[in-house]
């Protein structure tokens, strides 16, 4: 990577002083709040997910402290360092700023990496921080392919690193009640899931465009293969930057950074599907569906879809954009709905059309009735509590978080194969053990994608990796 940074920092002057290195103050020197009671978080990614929930959500946690931040776009990295100083009452100055992550990762005054980048960049910078000797929190999906994920989770577990994914709903409590009751046999055996997922518009601006001075775009387009810059291909640019980190950014609709709602949302609710049902470890058997994907524009993921997964017990999981935005729980003592009912993790966020619906639902109101008596989690009673602060308390604790990488891995694995279905359109065996599709040459070629020097998880993973 010696070659790409020298490159890339030859741009970095226009971030001014956010690429200062002050020193960091290490928690032993805090006072009360130390020894080791205070965790130095950098924070990788500066956009809408970055400001408006994963940077908050560490300002919040108890025993961390965001020391440093990262982006590509300088102007967004600047607005983080002011985030965050206003929160601490400090100085932007103070707050550590660079544009290449690896000069955070290398430092040894910090302990855990945000990662709220795009897609494409999830796994290579896991990877990389977790050699490093950093914990890891990182945003779904774990990854941009399913080979990928297989690596990322590799090099965490051989680094002996802590990891939690941004699968919130884990930590409210409607899913954890959800889960617990499906677990405790309330619906009897469970016949049927039904998992709704939004979908994506089509569209977007194709004519090319000046890069902005304040991005590195060459960089920012990683591994993936080389294209012109148009701004609906990466984020807004908009003078307002507050307004500007509050859209939606264009790279969730392509998919060369990603594969759509089937993972943006997928993520989250398959979590909760393998959450209830035991299922974690493992994976789907079968995959058989469809999906429409954009053309004529530059947002080419999908639109509709419609995908059922079956898995080695027999139970059929069908992922359909007609749902409503939730999962569905059908046994035979009747079912049970767990959504995010009018909440939103962001304003951006969207929503069912019709009626709001229910952040816990029921054929039958016994059905969730009460506390359930089965526990989820050996370190977490049933209640909302802050998704950041579980990596925290797992840190310090020594205990495994509610998502750990492997986790993160199966449930991503499940949205990645529903998208190779949808492109696909016909039956499809997969070997969850093996992770690979049983007698099919085209659906095995989709495990991984070519990636461009000198980026790369791949790369990465077999540049550090003592088993590689």
């Amino acid at each position: 990577m010696k070659m790409s940074r020298r490159n890339f920092m030859r741009g970095a002057t226009a971030a001014g002083s956010a690429l200062a290195f002050p020193s960091i103050i290490p928690a032993r020197v805090l006072g009360a709040n130390a020894p080791s009671n205070t965790l130095n978080v950098a924070q990788i990614g500066c956009g809408r997910i970055g400001c408006t929930m994963d940077a908050p959500g560490f300002m919040r946690a108890k025993g961390a402290r965001i020391v440093a931040a990262c982006d590509l776009d300088s102007r967004r990295l600047v607005g983080m360092q002011q985030l965050v100083a206003r929160h601490y009452k400090t100085s932007a100055d103070s707050i550590v700023g660079a544009r290449d992550f690896h000069d955070l990762i290398s430092r040894s005054d910090i302990d855990i990496v945000s990662i709220s980048t795009p897609d494409h960049w999830h796994a290579q910078i896991a990877i990389e921080a977790a050699f490093a000797g950093k914990h890891v929190y990182m945003q779904k999906p774990a990854s941009l392919t399913i080979r990928e994920g297989r690596l990322f989770s590799a090099a965490l577990t051989e680094a002996n690193r802590k990891f939690l994914l941004g699968s919130q709903q884990r930590s409210s409590v409607q899913f954890q009640k959800a889960c617990a009751f499906v677990r405790e046999g309330r619906l009897g055996k469970i016949k049927a899931i039904e998992v709704g997922l939004p979908g994506d518009p089509g569209g977007g601006n194709t004519k090319e465009m000046p890069v902005p001075q304040c991005l590195d775009y060459d960089f920012w387009l990683g591994s993936t293969p080389k294209v012109y810059y148009t701004e609906d291909r990466v984020h807004s640019q908009n003078a307002d930057l507050k307004k500007a980190v509050n859209s939606r950014p264009g790279w969730l609709r392509c998919e060369q950074f990603g594969a759509g709602m089937i993972t943006g949302w997928g993520s989250h609710h398959l979590d909760i599907v393998h959450w209830a049902m035991g299922w974690e470890g493992m994976g789907a058997k079968y995959i058989e569906g469809k999906g429409k994907f954009h053309t004529g524009g530059l947002w080419d993921v999908h639109g509709e879809y419609d995908i059922t997964l079956t898995y080695p017990n027999g139970t059929p999981v069908r992922v359909w954009d007609k749902f409503p935005n939730g999962v569905r729980f059908i046994g035979e003592k009747g079912w049970i709905f767990v959504s995010r009912g009018a909440a939103k993790m962001t304003a951006s966020d969207p929503v069912s059309p019709g009626r709001p619906l229910k952040a816990l639902d029921a054929s039958d109101p016994s059905l969730i009735a009460g506390n359930p008596s089965v526990v989820l989690y050996p370190h977490m009673r049933i209640g909302s509590r802050p998704h950041h602060q579980n990596l925290i308390d797992a840190i310090k604790g020594n205990y495994e978080s509610l998502v750990p990488a492997e986790t993160a891995h199966r449930s991503c694995t499940a949205c990645l194969l529903s998208w190779i279905g949808m492109k696909l359109g016909r039956k499809l065996e997969w070997d969850w053990k093996k992770e690979q599709f049983v007698n099919d040459a085209e659906a095995n070629a989709m495990l991984e994608r070519e990636e461009r020097a000198p980026y790369g998880a791949k790369r990465a993973y077999m540049r550090l990796s003592k088993k590689a």
